[in-house]
């Protein structure tokens, strides 16, 4: 569930809500065990999405650096080379570029 953690911080072009409430949905989805919780629990665990999301989001604006940011494809392209190097795969083709 948790093995493929991104960085969200310091990339261009920055982190849009989908990408925070993704990684709110992973975090809580390890933290309860659930992958799509029971009836009794369901109002509890979106909740928990939801305000994971906005302090995520809080802590996104909030962070400062110096550092230019990171430009998303070549990271994405670093992550396949060292990927493929440690799995001795092919890393395939480039992934498409995001529009912001």
């Amino acid at each position: 569930m948790c093995r493929n953690i991104k960085t969200l911080f310091n990339f261009a072009p920055p982190v849009t809500d989908d990408e925070l409430r993704a990684s709110a949905l992973q975090f809580v989805r390890k933290l309860s065990g659930f992958t799509k919780p029971s009836k009794a629990n369901e109002a509890a665990f979106n909740l928990a999405v939801d305000q994971t999301t906005d302090i995520a989001r809080r802590l996104m604006h909030s962070l400062v650096t110096n550092a230019p940011p990171r430009d998303r494809t070549e990271e994405a392209v670093k992550a396949r080379a060292r990927s493929a190097k440690r799995f001795g795969r092919d890393p395939g083709p480039p992934a498409p570029a995001v529009q912001p």
